[in-house]
């Protein structure tokens, strides 16, 4: 199957730089798998199309400030973009002033093993491998708070290539969804479907007798990372860790024997519980690559944002409601001057 097939032309003025005020106001397109028919509305009235006894699964993950400017020995600017704290695999009782990261780096000449870097207010790193194709590795170290709260201090939230223009203040805040936990804190980017939910929302749907429920998986950077090959199959997907409670599990079996509809908000709610259908893992590092012609076992609707052309998110919601319809909505949605990628608009997918 060829990538070009899930490709399209998008004017640039319609990728979103900032959110709207309300999260609520954005707008939604509402269509049915396979379908032709498209209602465009705004992601509040999500009340009116969901039904009691339905369940929303929601990826309470919340994204931490991964992105650090610093400075070589040499006094050369460097980013280190943390992707992931795997001090735990190495060491098993690290201490707090010190953590290990696969980390991207990003700077006008090479990082070498062995060089120090300075993110400032006592933050200290050292490269261990530098990053190629793959993460390389690298040690911070604190001279004075926990490494995990100086990264919040001094660490960037890490916008999208595709945002152009650098982290605001709010975006703190405008960049995580309403009930990220911080229990939870990992991601490197955020479950964009979930930006859109309020609190006020989320309470007139719980009035309404829809369900949620929650579990977590940490979004790495490979949710952004293009497609290089010509074919579909020759792609390899990116690995991050998941989780899912107990108490989920019983809320899914539940929504099921009462034939209510399973809702996942998200590609990463998608491909978190198909994982799970597939291999039974309630905690693991996910790395289920759905495109079409898989066969989806237990998510009956699909709440999700407009993705980037020719991505592996393209190939999920094409997998999920049909190549021919989604390519038809995004059409529609371009036609609507609908608002695309993480700060943007959502379309809501039904049976």
């Amino acid at each position: 199957m060829d990538v070009s097939l899930f490709d399209y032309d998008l004017p640039a003025e319609l990728i979103a730089q900032y959110p709207l005020s309300r999260r609520d106001q954005s707008r939604l397109l509402r269509l049915k798998r396979n379908g032709r028919d498209f209602t465009a509305g705004r992601f509040c009235e999500l009340v009116e199309y969901l039904r009691k006894g339905d369940l929303l699964v929601l990826n309470d993950t919340k994204v931490f400030p991964a992105r650090l400017l610093g400075r070589k020995e040499t006094g050369g600017k460097v980013e280190a973009f943390l992707v992931r704290n795997v001090t735990a695999e190495v060491e098993p009782e690290p201490g707090a002033d010190r953590s290990l990261w696969r980390t991207l780096f990003k700077s006008s000449k090479k990082v070498r093993p062995g060089q120090k870097l300075d993110f400032g207010s006592g933050l200290s790193g050292e490269v261990i491998t530098p990053s190629g194709e793959e993460t390389g590795l690298l040690v911070l170290t604190s001279s004075a708070e926990a490494v995990t709260d100086l990264i919040e201090k001094v660490g960037k939230m890490p916008l999208p290539p595709y945002i152009k223009r650098q982290p605001e203040r709010n975006d703190s805040e405008t960049y995580q969804t309403v009930y990220a936990n911080g229990a939870a804190a990992g991601a490197v980017a955020a479950p964009t479907a979930g930006l859109h939910f309020t609190a006020e929302l989320l309470a007139e749907l719980e009035e309404k007798g829809v369900e949620k429920t929650f579990l977590t998986l940490h979004v790495g950077p490979g949710t952004f990372a293009p497609v290089r090959c010509d074919k579909v199959e020759d792609h390899r997907i990116h690995a991050e860790y998941f989780r899912i409670p107990e108490l989920t599990l019983s809320k899914l079996a539940a929504v099921k024997k009462r034939g209510g509809r399973l809702i996942a908000v998200g590609s990463t709610v998608t491909r978190t519980l198909e994982y799970y259908a597939a291999t039974g893992r309630k905690e693991g590092r996910c790395d289920l690559y759905i495109y079409p012609g898989f066969e989806f076992k237990l998510v009956d609707a699909l709440l999700t944002n407009f993705h980037l052309p020719a991505s592996t998110l393209m190939m999920l919601v094409s997998a999920f409601a049909g190549h021919e319809t989604i390519m038809a909505a995004y059409r529609k949605a371009i036609e609507l001057g609908f608002r695309f990628f993480s700060y943007g608009d959502a379309m809501f997918i039904e049976p």
